[in-house]
């Protein structure tokens, strides 16, 4: 029974660390926007921001090492869905 372990690279942990922090905020974030207790909203929000902080500290340290680059989105891909979300919210 030969089984070798796999190592994760420093790169491979913190990708798997922003993946994680996403989801966290996703769930946070429906958990504060159902939560009909003010209180509990409230403490949900909180821990929405701080979950907030620390994915965006990741974020920024993988952009320093090069690990995450998102590309720039083009000014006509900006205006198009700007336009976009403007008519619909006229439409509301």
């Amino acid at each position: 029974m030969n089984q070798q372990i796999k190592v994760l690279t420093d790169q491979e942990i913190m990708d798997d660390i922003l993946g994680s922090q996403k989801h966290i905020t996703d769930i946070y974030n429906t958990y504060s926007s159902e939560c009909v207790n003010p209180t509990l909203r409230n403490d949900f929000l909180q821990i929405l921001r701080e979950e907030h902080n620390i994915q965006s500290t990741v974020f920024t340290d993988m952009q320093k090492r090069g690990w995450y680059a998102p590309q720039a989105a083009e000014q006509q891909m900006v205006d198009k869905a700007k336009t976009k979300y403007q008519n619909i919210a006229q439409q509301l």
